[in-house]
């Protein structure tokens, strides 16, 4: 069986999550929204127990977490939610970058279609953005700053504090956190992050459930337009019936972060260990800075190897990627590495390798050998 190395795309599901939810779909199965008896009673504790415990990973309040299907529907409820209020109305300019997901590329697409201005900064050939290019591009009718945390392909950390601390007070400051959310704990604790995007199942929760932390500032938290409507729910942000059992198991993947913080970072600190000796072998180049990386992900080329054909050999060793799963169906070289400015062979020959606490050991010598005959 393949060793799973995709963990950038969805990782495993954590035995304690999944006793969470298995509770409530089989026991506590009440509505959250029924407050006339006890099954929805209880419901509604799990959830509010739930959006303390995702709150808490960033230092936020209770009342700041909007539960969503995902850090999609989070990017999304974001940038069209606050193009479509009275504030968006007369500043019609955001800043981002090149190297976003297509979560956040693809409504700022939309909003150019709107009359929009989009200024989108590139990264230097480390994968990682200038902050002064950021703060440079910023205007007296820019409405806001999102900039992702750290880079899906590559997992390079962009320099959001820096972004963070140069703004001023008109502008709302977005950052997609679906990589690392309960993985990076101190940068966004940082009050000055306005909104932050995130994904239970990045976390060794459900897939399915996601959220959108939407902080006050100076007692204003930034003006959100629904982009759908009924029920009320999620301070009328989200409508629809709350997924009790999603909803808990992503508030226990949340609290087991902050908890296992310094062991999962040590083992995936281990296991980057022989990633990188395996990779020397092999003559692999790192694409993205080494320095300013998270420590479980690691985009690498391999010289005179196409990414899709080495994809094929290590079936049955090794399962992993050459992007985001997203647009995995897609050929297109990756934007992300194209905007890094690489060379097409290098592009065509990168993979992204993306491990966790739980992946075992690898048959490096086995995977070598396939992919050294391929060379």
């Amino acid at each position: 069986m393949s060793t799973y190395l995709d963990c950038n795309a969805t990782t495993p599901v954590e035995s304690e999550v999944l006793d969470a939810m298995v509770r409530y779909l089989t026991e506590e199965y009440g509505n959250a929204g029924s407050r006339t008896h006890e099954f929805g009673v209880r419901a509604k504790q799990a959830v509010e127990r739930a959006r303390e415990q995702v709150a808490a990973v960033v230092a936020a309040r209770r009342d700041d977490v909007i539960f969503t299907s995902g850090a999609t529907e989070s990017n999304n409820i974001v940038l069209l939610g606050l193009a479509n209020s009275v504030e968006g109305a007369t500043r019609r300019h955001i800043v981002s970058t090149a190297i976003e997901h297509k979560a956040v590329l693809e409504p700022l697409e939309h909003l150019v279609k709107q009359g929009f201005e989009v200024t989108l900064i590139s990264p230097d050939e480390s994968g990682r953005i200038d902050a002064q290019a950021v703060l440079d591009a910023v205007r007296s009718d820019t409405l806001l700053v999102s900039v992702m945390h750290a880079n899906n392909e590559t997992g390079v950390v962009q320099p959001i504090e820096a972004i963070a601390a140069g703004l001023s007070d008109a502008v709302w400051l977005h950052v997609d956190a679906a990589q690392t959310f309960g993985k990076l704990i101190a940068p966004l604790q940082n009050s000055r992050i306005d909104l932050i995007s995130v994904s239970a199942h990045k976390i060794f929760g459900p897939k399915g459930i996601g959220a959108l932390v939407s902080r006050r500032r100076e007692g204003r938290r930034a003006p959100l337009s629904p982009l759908m409507f009924g029920g009320g729910q999620e301070r009328g942000v989200r409508p629809g019936t709350q997924a009790v059992h999603l909803i808990a198991g992503f508030g226990v993947a949340a609290q087991m972060t902050l908890r296992d913080h310094e062991q999962r970072q040590a083992a995936c600190l281990r296991f980057r260990d022989g990633v990188l000796t395996a990779m020397a072998k092999l003559g692999g180049r790192v694409n993205g800075d080494r320095e300013h990386c998270l420590p479980h992900v690691l985009n690498v080329s391999l010289p005179g190897l196409n990414s899709e054909a080495a994809m094929v050999t290590l079936k049955g060793v090794l399962a992993l990627s050459n992007g985001s799963a997203c647009t995995s169906t897609s050929y297109e070289p990756s934007h992300v590495l194209v905007a890094m400015g690489l060379g097409r062979d290098r592009i065509e020959s990168a993979l992204r390798l993306s491990w966790c606490h739980l992946t075992p050991e690898v048959d490096w010598p086995q995977a070598c050998e396939r992919l050294r005959r391929m060379m």
